[in-house]
């Protein structure tokens, strides 16, 4: 029964933090922060047992890993440590459900490409910032986030590309916001673009069939 309303609910506390709490204090805004993703992880543990027992284990432990990201950003490596690691899973879970296809593979190129483009300007601004010290972590993460989205498209699966699409539009807003220029509403496109690409990729589990 709590399933039925658990989109409801995520929705609710999304834009509840989002638009309703204040960022002081900031225990408060981490708790309020992190209520979505535990919402969504429930979502995703309450998916049909009967699909890819290893795809969902993949995706729950991504989810759990990016939520961490969530209540340790305020430690700007140690959180990107987290999400890179829920990226990764992510991944796998994905390579699990690949399906070959000439053009899905054909998107490496433009995947590539912003990729190339986005880490320039972030390599730059680091640089001229003086926080040389990021480039690497930044670099790094820029990779692992550009191969999920790449191993998503590769799945075939709607909710699984949306959703990487999604994350990596999100955390584009934040990494040119935080580096390069202050993005005008960053917080709420952030967030929302953020929410909704978890949601998905929590959904995509609906989509597999069972290969186990």
């Amino acid at each position: 029964m709590l399933k039925r309303y658990l989109p409801i609910l995520i929705l609710f506390f999304g834009i509840l933090y989002i638009f309703f709490i204040p960022p002081e204090p900031v225990s408060i805004k981490i708790l309020f922060k992190v209520i979505p993703m535990v919402l969504i992880i429930s979502y995703a543990f309450s998916q049909i047992p009967s699909q890819s027992t290893k795809y969902r284990a993949l995706i729950l432990l991504g989810l759990i890993f990016c939520m961490i990201g969530d209540g340790t950003l305020i430690w700007f490596v140690v959180g990107l440590s987290a999400f890179l690691i829920g990226h990764l899973f992510y991944a796998a879970g994905f390579i699990s459900g690949w399906k070959f296809s000439i053009y899905r593979v054909l998107s490496i190129i433009p995947i590539a490409i912003y990729a190339f483009f986005l880490c320039s300007n972030l390599v730059g601004s680091l640089n001229e910032s003086g926080q040389e010290n990021l480039v690497i972590p930044v670099i790094t993460y820029s990779v692992a986030i550009s191969m999920m989205v790449f191993t998503a498209i590769m799945t075939g699966n709607k909710w699984a590309i949306l959703g990487s699409l999604l994350f990596i539009i999100s955390d584009s807003i934040l990494s040119w916001d935080l580096f390069v220029e202050s993005v005008k509403y960053g917080h709420e496109l952030i967030m929302i673009t953020y929410y909704t690409a978890q949601f998905l990729i929590a959904k995509s589990i609906l989509n597999r069939k069972s290969v186990a």
